[in-house]
């Protein structure tokens, strides 16, 4: 069952460690705890990697891409596990990475992202990040969540 919550980004913030400029979800909705969210991200020329990617044609990094749509998906976790502020997502694979088309200052990227499974602490997931109706970039990643306790 969809959650009607809609989390802002002061919300995303308690929940993940991560600040501008590397914070890139500022938005949650579609909330299905533990199971599938969507993540949006308006681009700004303001953000740095611009100036150097590229001065001629500003372009967003695929890899900042694929970034944002785990961060979509560890904000998920975390706030499914009732946002417990000891708990840390650590990336551990991408696969299936493909770029379709690019995206650029004024997009506003919106990322779904689906569970495929969850062994302990260990999740998998399938996002996709589109601009409007068209599909820019698709993976499937996994992240490890850590309790913060000793260990």
């Amino acid at each position: 069952m969809t959650d009607s919550t809609i989390l802002d980004v002061e919300q995303i913030k308690t929940l993940l460690p991560h600040r501008a400029p590397m914070l890139l979800v500022e938005k949650l909705a579609d909330i299905v705890p533990q199971e599938s969210a969507t993540g949006y991200k308006a681009v700004s020329i303001n953000e740095p990697w611009f100036m150097g990617h590229f001065p001629e044609r500003a372009l967003m990094p695929g890899v900042l891409i694929v970034e944002a749509m785990a961060q979509t998906a560890g904000a998920l976790v975390v706030h499914s596990l009732k946002g417990k502020a000891s708990s840390s997502v650590y990336f551990l694979t991408i696969e299936e990475a493909r770029f379709r088309k690019p995206v650029v200052p004024g997009d506003l990227l919106r990322m779904p992202v689906k569970k495929l499974r969850q062994r302990g602490p260990v999740w998998k997931f399938e996002g996709k990040a589109f601009v409007g109706d068209d599909l820019c970039a698709e993976a499937e990643f996994s992240a490890m969540i850590h309790d913060g306790g000793a260990g």
